[in-house]
């Protein structure tokens, strides 16, 4: 797991009100919402199909996630129940090679939890059996550096105005 951590992800229980409360405490902004995304993957060896509505804001060079879990389908973000796991969730690191870097950190001892993508991103999420709950995320796309830079651009340049973008 080399590299800059790029990312910190939140699973949230009000997507609206978390964006309201971060840009009130902390005055990140503006914030890129996606809505309805849909991940399918394994989760635990087994197939799945999450959905979820997703923002991003920056702090720096880094990506605040919070996302709002919209399905009951098994998940890293939900209990066995389907509750959603309210809080802190992941690390993220972008990669160029989703199998070659799932090797290198599997080979350090962690286990793949979650595999899955869409048209525009996949992503792995791993975990070491000596800490469950701390998840580390590996994310590649054809367009995640350009997302990345414009975001920490618009972050840069942002004059508080507003605060939400959304996208399709």
């Amino acid at each position: 797991m080399s590299g800059q951590i790029i990312q910190n992800g939140y699973v949230v229980d009000d997507l609206d009100a978390t964006i309201a409360h971060w840009v009130k405490h902390t005055g990140i902004g503006p914030w890129t919402v996606f809505r309805g995304v849909t991940l399918d993957g394994r989760y635990r060896g087994e197939e799945t199909s999450v959905t979820f509505d997703v923002a991003m804001g920056y702090t720096g060079e880094l990506q605040v996630e919070l996302m709002h879990i919209t399905s009951t389908t098994p998940s890293p973000y939900a209990d066995e129940n389907g509750t959603p796991k309210l809080g802190p969730h992941h690390v993220a690191w972008l990669s160029d090679d989703l199998d070659a870097s799932v090797a290198e950190a599997t080979g350090r001892g962690l286990e793949v939890l979650f595999r899955a993508g869409n048209e525009a991103t996949q992503v792995a999420y791993l975990e070491s059996p000596d800490h469950p709950g701390l998840v580390f995320e590996y994310i590649q796309g054809p367009m995640m550096r350009e997302m990345l830079a414009a975001g920490i651009a618009a972050a840069r340049d942002w004059d508080g105005t507003n605060p939400v973008q959304e996208l399709g």
